[in-house]
């Protein structure tokens, strides 16, 4: 175990173009074997921060699902510092009787965490460095004169190219049809209530620039939950609008989405379009199903009485599609440690299902690949206990290693479910992924 060398040293800093900071901090930050970059895109959604920057490891915490929830509480307790990390999906297997068996190309640890030797908080007009061994002052003339391109220009992104760019899928387009109506069955035998169903796709002998794919994907998307997380050659590049979950003291919040549809051609389509989403009777039902998941996974951790729905079916706009948005919350119980909460809401239920384990179990059965770190959680836990964890949907996720690129897209299914449209949502949420791979949705339809 390596110990911290000695308290972090602190400054506060403000920069003309915070802006700039963010690309100077990012590009310099890539230079070091693990990076973990949060950023809210203007939206404030990374726990209150603009952006939110960890460099560098101290020391980590490696675990596969075995008692990994556990090895976290402890690796924390030790210091009470900055952590950064991730969970992947299958620590389900950690909180409940379950197996992953599928297919696994990406070989990413279950759980990844570390305390950074740099912390770079950014907010819309402050920047705070907190650092190890070096001066934070010595630190932020580094980043300001680190000598980058012109990140103004979205040309600079579009400069790398894919070795081999051909796009495969996991599973045909016929078996996900004929996957979507044996779901509707288990449906109807009263044995699941939904289930969200899954799909890879990928690409193999193939070399990509990660952070300038990052660049472009943030830049076409503008995601309040986007990270970069580099570990030793394994990325993930991720442009998710979903919050898993956030402790803020005592209140613990939660913001399932469930309901997609696409943006309009005009002004006027897109309200027509957002109104039709909102009184979706399929969407709500998917809505209200998580929602109630969610009530229940949070009152294993809340005082009683204190588990609300603060909105349900709100309806948010991002870049490329609207969502429907419910936000759940609750206050923690004094005698439920922090990392036991997040523990009893993981996974969580807008990638699995109801009921839950069942719903699970069938995810198992049905989807090929295994799930890994997507609709698994990225974040940090402050060193109060603060904590923020996003959903890792939208995403690409790379074994430099491997020269292996995969991402994966789903939907719920519910007794109301058309097999076609729900391949065609799972295409219209892979839309920025697509282009940022230059490949069209048409012609991906058309070859699967």
């Amino acid at each position: 175990m390596i110990l911290l060398e000695s308290i972090r040293n602190t400054a506060s800093f403000y920069p003309k173009d915070i802006s700039k900071f963010k690309e100077k901090a990012l590009d310099w930050a890539d230079q070091f074997e693990i990076v973990s970059y949060l950023d809210s895109n203007q939206k404030s959604s990374a726990g209150g921060y603009e952006a939110l920057l960890a460099v560098g490891c101290s020391d980590e915490l490696i675990r596969q699902s075995n008692n990994a929830f556990d090895d976290l509480k402890a690796f924390y307790e030790e210091q009470k510092d900055w952590c950064f990390g991730f969970l992947t999906y299958d620590l389900k297997n950690d909180t409940e009787a379950l197996s992953s068996e599928n297919q696994d190309r990406l070989n990413i640890p279950d759980l990844h965490f570390f305390r950074p030797r740099v912390v770079v908080e950014i907010f819309d007009t402050e920047i705070r460095i907190h650092s190890l061994n070096k001066q934070a002052e010595e630190l932020y003339q580094e980043i300001i004169n680190r000598e980058i391109n012109s990140v103004e220009d979205l040309e600079v992104f579009n400069s790398f190219q894919l070795v081999v760019p051909e796009l495969k899928a996991r599973m045909s387009k016929a078996a996900y049809l004929q996957k979507v109506e044996n779901i509707r069955q288990h449906i109807i035998a009263g044995d699941i209530y939904e289930l969200n169903l899954c799909q890879e796709f990928y690409m193999e002998d193939t070399s990509i620039h990660p952070l300038n794919t990052f660049r472009k994907l943030k830049a076409l998307t503008s995601a309040p939950f986007a990270s970069y997380y580099k570990c030793r050659g394994q990325y993930l590049i991720c442009a998710s609008p979903e919050r898993f979950i956030r402790k803020i003291k005592d209140q613990l919040i939660s913001q399932p989405i469930k309901g997609t549809i696409r943006r309009g051609m005009n002004s006027e389509e897109d309200s027509a379009l957002k109104e039709q989403l909102f009184y979706s009777k399929k969407d709500r039902s998917e809505n209200v199903m998580i929602v109630d998941l969610v009530r229940n996974d949070l009152s294993r951790s809340c005082q009683a009485g204190s588990v609300k729905v603060d909105e349900l079916f709100g309806i948010y706009t991002f870049e490329q599609v609207h969502q429907m948005i419910s936000t759940v919350s609750g206050r923690l119980r004094p005698d439920v440690h922090f990392i036991d909460a997040l523990k009893n809401c993981f996974p969580m239920g807008s990638m699995t299902g109801a009921p839950k384990i069942r719903a699970m179990e069938l995810i198992e059965a049905y989807e090929v690949s295994r799930r890994g770190l997507y609709s698994g959680a990225v974040g940090y836990i402050r060193p109060d206990g603060d904590f923020d964890f996003n959903v890792v949907i939208r995403s690409l996720i790379y074994n430099q290693a491997e020269s292996y690129l995969s991402f994966q897209v789903g939907g719920a299914i519910v007794f109301g479910s058309v097999p076609a449209l729900e391949y065609e949502e799972c295409l219209l949420k892979a839309k920025a992924i697509l282009e940022v791979l230059g490949v069209s949705v048409e012609k991906k339809a058309e070859a699967s």
